[in-house]
């Protein structure tokens, strides 16, 4: 067992209410005990070099030992910050926060129209409807996920509607995981019409009219189900009323050629099955299917994976289709069905300086585009006309310009940083908004500031970053601040509220969001900017954004903490082991540690496009081996104060990386700052996590920051 004191500083960050026997236990010295972590003689040989893995057996998820040791960390972990005198305080301050009436916006299916709510602090949403046209007041609980298990661990993973909406597919994830089953339920009784679809993964349901739908799944794997290879992705249609031993193969599956991700969607006509299929998270391969044509042949409209295209609408046989060939923001071509081949394809909306991201409804194409990750947004007619640019509410994120052709009003919702989520009505034709609902929330936006800067990255690109906080925040350099930031696979970062970040600000906290390359905030070259052999770009960029904060005296190395989920995992875990005196606190949750073998798992090999691969090349073996987290782990070194995060039942990015980054920083962190693991159970990468679970994260995770960060008395942080 290693044994290490630290000396906790007295922290008065406490509310009246907290107890003085509180406060004097947080005096005292506590006496950290690590768990011992066996290390084994496992080594692995890329282009002649070896590599040891002395914790390649925390990788096995269903052994008893990987078992022990997990229930052991908890333990010291759970320990430490049940100590922390404010815990509670900031768990209630969360709870309380967080139990407002949430509802998004209604849609029609059918003969109702449907929405979801949360009262306040639900662990799941729940669907409501009624029939289109009378009272919404009389709207009733269709579906409740919450009781689906009584933790609210299984959450509603997606829904989709028969054309006539008489029937509704939905599926269920349980404990977090990917896997899904999809329920086949008759709207008018609420009955489950036919046995539970399984092994589902990856995928949405798409009906052809009333008769049944297309899904996407893999084979189940042969190892574990939460942690063995699966890439042969495949796409089956689902005849209502027959077996799903009986499904058809549509696409996929074939020995020659392996797709990790394959979709199928049909168009709002029924006419087109549209395919999708990749070898990876960016770049595909684009079918056309005629279903007005019996035993009509798979039409190939590109056949590599060299770009992002899809099909966002057709209009008879013309199809419109959003593509990045040759138009690095993305542009709207249209071409005939009958040969739609690049070569065929005109420009129906061009390119701009800005990234787009369009959406149709009403008979309208919106496009919405990322001018420095602010959305704006304009609307086309089907001849490619400009009818007008939207007016936003403000500056900030907007989603859900999109609805049926037949429609004439659509709802989109409105948020950036210090405004919580609202909806508004748009008039289609008229091209009015009305705000239809605003949350009721304590929470006082008019007190916060949103400001954007841009700052120098090491090789002198410039990187924007959104900074919030309390207006009249004094900039002294002892702001206790979280960096935040993704910078991978062509993920756009945009403002939007929180109600955690909304608490952190609350105490006088700083929160800092950065658009690092890596991210789809400017289109594919910035994109690529930061993959593979340019992955150091966006650690970088991160390292630039912590010295411009700590430069501009919003914080200082005493008062930063770095923050990421998934790949932003990774890039806090690479940026504390390059830079760990730039940090205090370093918060790397459900993250990509383990370069060399990180595509060996679940659908990890479909990242390639991104990182890369150990095998790829020697080259590309050594590039990853110099910044893998798990691999740069160095002795006798200080890191910050360190809250590793994961989920038990994380089946995307498995926690066995986040297990042997804790075991390495056990194992070599000197001096007094701690490094913890904390693994949720019954917990996926993090989508439908119960609310409860989520505050409860939130109450550690900020607790750890600040007790490290040696606050000693909230007035102090409130200037």
């Amino acid at each position: 067992m290693r044994k290490i004191l630290f000396p906790f500083i007295a922290l008065a960050f406490i509310a009246c209410n907290d107890s003085k026997e509180n406060q004097e236990t947080a005096e005292k010295d506590m006496a950290l005990t690590y768990p011992e972590t066996k290390k084994v003689d496992t080594v692995n040989t890329y282009f002649g070099t070896k590599v040891k893995d002395p914790y390649r057996w925390l990788e096995d998820d269903r052994s008893e030992e990987t078992e022990a040791w997990v229930k052991a960390e908890n333990e010291v972990t759970f320990d430490y910050l049940s100590k922390i005198p404010y815990r509670d305080t900031l768990k209630n301050r969360l709870s309380a926060l967080w139990n407002y009436e949430k509802v998004g916006a209604p849609y029609k299916e059918g003969d109702y129209t449907y929405f979801s709510k949360n009262d306040g602090l639900q662990n799941q949403y729940v669907i409501y409807r009624y029939k289109t046209g009378e009272d919404p007041a009389t709207a009733s609980v269709f579906l409740d996920p919450n009781q689906f298990s009584e933790d609210g661990t299984t959450s509603l993973g997606g829904m989709s509607f028969s054309e006539d909406g008489k029937t509704l597919a939905y599926s269920i994830s349980e404990g977090g995981s990917d896997w899904r089953k999809v329920m086949l339920m008759n709207v008018e009784t609420k009955e489950i019409i036919e046995d539970t679809l399984v092994d589902v993964k990856f995928s949405g349901m798409s009906w052809k009219g009333n008769e049944g739908f297309y899904y996407s799944s893999y084979d189940k794997p042969k190892g574990s189900e939460l942690s063995a290879k699966t890439d042969q992705h495949k796409l089956f249609y689902h005849q209502l009323g027959t077996p799903q031993k009986e499904d058809q193969l549509i696409y996929g599956g074939t020995s020659e050629e392996k797709h990790r991700y394959v979709g199928g969607s049909v168009t709002e006509d029924n006419r087109y099955l549209i395919i999708r299929a990749s070898t990876s998270t960016s770049g595909n391969k684009l079918f056309l299917k005629d279903l007005s044509q019996p035993n009509s042949e798979l039409v190939t409209i590109i056949g590599n994976t060299d770009t992002d295209t899809y099909v966002i609408e057709n209009k008879g046989s013309k199809l419109f289709i959003v593509t990045n060939k040759n138009a690095p923001n993305k542009k709207i071509v249209s071409v005939d069905a009958a040969q739609p081949q690049p070569e065929n394809w005109v420009d129906f909306i061009p390119e701009t300086e800005h990234v787009l991201s369009p959406s149709t409804g009403g008979g309208y194409f919106f496009t919405e585009y990322m001018e420095d990750a602010v959305s704006a947004v304009k609307q086309y007619d089907y001849e490619g006309n400009l009818v007008r640019e939207v007016q936003l509410p403000g500056l900030g994120s907007v989603g859900g310009f999109g609805t049926k052709k037949d429609e004439k009003e659509l709802y989109f919702s409105f948020t950036n940083y210090v405004t919580p989520g609202s909806i508004y009505k748009y008039d289609i034709e008229a091209g009015t908004s009305e705000l239809f609902r605003q949350p009721q929330i304590d929470f006082n936006s008019a007190d916060y500031e949103s400001k954007q800067v841009f700052y120098t990255s090491k090789d002198g690109t410039q990187v924007p970053m959104m900074i919030t906080y309390k207006k009249g925040v004094e900039l002294n350099g002892k702001n206790p601040t979280i960096l935040y930031a993704y910078g991978g696979f062509n993920i756009s970062l945009t403002p939007s509220f929180s109600i955690s970040n909304a608490v952190w600000m609350e105490q006088g906290g700083i929160y800092a969001v950065a658009n690092l390359r890596g991210g789809g905030e400017y289109g594919k070259e910035w994109h690529d900017g930061g993959i593979k052999t340019k992955k150091q770009n966006v650690f970088d960029d991160f390292i630039a954004a912590a010295e411009y904060l700590i430069d501009k005296k919003y914080t200082s190395s005493d008062y930063l903490a770095i923050r990421g989920g998934s790949n932003g995992g990774l890039l806090v875990g690479a940026t504390m082991v390059q830079r760990p005196e730039l940090m205090k606190v370093a918060l790397p949750a459900v993250g990509v540690l383990d370069m060399l073998r990180y595509h060996t798992f679940t659908s990890g090999a479909g990242w390639a496009y991104d990182y890369g691969t150990a095998e790829d090349s020697k080259e590309m073996f050594e590039y990853l081996y110099k910044y893998s987290p798990v691999h740069n782990v160095k002795a006798e070194t200080e890191y910050p104060a360190t809250l590793v995060t994961t989920g038990d039942h994380d089946d995307r990015v498995v926690p066995a990386h986040s297990f042997k980054f804790a075991a390495e920083l056990q194992a070599k962190q000197v001096g007094s700052n701690p490094v913890l693991i904390r693994v949720e159970t019954n917990a996926g990468h993090g989508a439908g996590t119960p609310v409860s679970k989520t505050i409860e994260q939130y109450a550690d995770i900020y607790g750890f920051t600040l007790w490290n960060m040696g606050i000693k008395n909230l007035s102090e942080i409130k200037k």
